[in-house]
């Protein structure tokens, strides 16, 4: 039996809690600071945590705060973040596979659409070899285009292109311009490329690995299936609705085109999922919006991505749960294939435990800053989310608070990972059932 210290969970949280100790000290330098003295220890720590976790959210203005070589630290910590969550994520199944029996390696071989336990040298070299080639696209693009279109300096157009690029893919956020990306909103050769670096790198190596096999949905495991519709489906409501909500404000959309409109609102719709960039001042979205952002959010990207939340897959399989249970059906099936019990119980607890999270965490801050209920829980949200996106608050907030938020960062980023593993790992066969009885519902 393997010891708690050799548990894959265990593993995780002291590599990313190494990672960003290190990130810290490297930005306490004060050759990382573009100021004369390096950086406090909470604005070095609060800034390694969101790099390593690629969240975003920030203390310090990032272009102006941070030296080249604070940059460069900083984008380096995005890529080993985000990478080591595609790896680590997508080699889960062969660890908890390990574990479990013949049976439950068939089915996590099957889940996982490639991963074998015999062939974890081609899984890694694939997951490194595609997120370096999509970047490398993304910066290429953003690169061009901010030379022959904003006349920046080659090598300027060069670094901007590559940093954003490893933000973007990375789901990381971080951005070099102090209003974010609300100067391009108008541009899509902008804004498309992050939009699509964001979603691809928030779909999961698996998910990804199967679609370029096959695009056809039949041939699809149940984990595709999910991922894809659930995604494409919160991406056309998000833009519907947000840009629904934002169209007259005259602080956001209001003042853009029709096109621009429903291109800063598609951009608005991705982001939650992750991304954490902006193209309209989030700050003076409307309430309304807000909310449909919190639940974005909550929601997330895919398992064994880089974007964080609960995941698709936990919100599309608890949907799933309730259709089933609406229409009275005993099993819940996906095409031609049944969803276990124990899959659906490990959904309800990532969504119920990510859910109080939510809730405590937000009672916490309240109780030690003077900002409204919405502003709060929205930033809560983001750092567990691990999205990045802010209305304004953050560097506003009390040191306490900032730590609370550094905690969430750390869990959002590791906690669903560590829970599913954690709930696999455990599950053992029971030999006996207790006699049944019905409580009262409602």
């Amino acid at each position: 039996m393997a010891t708690r210290a050799g548990h894959p969970a265990v593993v995780i949280a002291l590599a990313f809690a190494g990672g960003i100790g290190v990130g810290t000290g490297l930005l306490m330098l004060p050759t990382a600071a573009a100021g004369p003295e390096g950086a406090g220890l909470l604005d070095a720590l609060f800034t390694a945590t969101s790099a390593v976790c690629v969240t975003g959210l920030v203390t310090v203005d990032t272009g102006a705060h941070w030296s080249s070589f604070g940059h460069v630290v900083l984008a380096g910590l995005m890529q080993i973040g985000g990478l080591s969550i595609m790896t680590v994520a997508s080699l889960l199944v062969v660890l908890v596979s390990r574990r479990l029996g013949l049976r439950a390696r068939l089915v996590a071989q099957a889940q996982s659409g490639s991963l074998d336990l015999s062939d974890v040298r081609r899984v890694l070299r694939n997951v490194v070899l595609f997120s370096l080639a999509g970047e490398a696209v993304t910066a290429v693009v953003l690169a061009l285009r901010l030379h022959l279109g904003y006349d920046a300096g080659l090598a300027t157009a060069v670094w901007e292109g590559l940093f954003h690029a490893v933000s973007a893919f990375n789901n990381g956020g971080f951005v070099l311009w102090p209003d974010g990306m609300i100067g391009f909103a108008g541009d899509p050769w902008m804004l498309l490329p992050v939009a699509l670096a964001v979603i691809v790198g928030g779909l999961g190596f698996p998910v990804i690995f199967e679609l370029v096999r096959s695009y056809r949905p039949r041939t699809w495991s149940v984990t595709t299936r999910i991922t894809v519709v659930t995604s494409g489906t919160l991406l056309v409501l998000g833009t519907v609705v947000l840009t629904g909500l934002e169209y007259g404000n005259p602080a956001t959309l209001g003042p853009m085109g029709v096109g621009d409109k429903l291109l800063a609102g598609f951009f608005s719709a991705v982001m939650p999922r992750s991304g954490g960039f902006s193209a309209v001042d989030v700050g003076s979205m409307t309430p309304e919006s807000w909310l449909v952002t919190d639940v974005l959010m909550f929601i997330g990207g895919g398992s064994a991505s880089t974007a964080g939340g609960i995941k698709v897959t936990t919100f599309g399989l608890l949907a799933l749960v309730l259709w089933a249970e609406m229409r009275s059906e005993a099993d819940v099936d996906v095409g031609t294939r049944r969803i276990p019990e124990a899959n659906q119980r490990q959904a309800l607890a990532v969504a119920l435990l990510g859910l109080g999270l939510v809730v405590v965490s937000t009672f916490v801050v309240l109780s030690v800053t003077p900002h409204a209920t919405e502003r709060v829980l929205f930033e809560v949200l983001s750092a567990l989310g691990t999205v990045g996106l802010s209305t304004g608050i953050t560097a506003d907030l009390p040191d306490a608070a900032e730590i609370l938020l550094v905690v969430l960062m750390f869990i959002g980023r590791l906690g669903p990972l560590a829970l599913a593993s954690a709930l696999a790992l455990r599950e053992r066969p029971r030999r006996y059932r207790r006699p049944e009885e019905r409580t009262i519902i409602g």
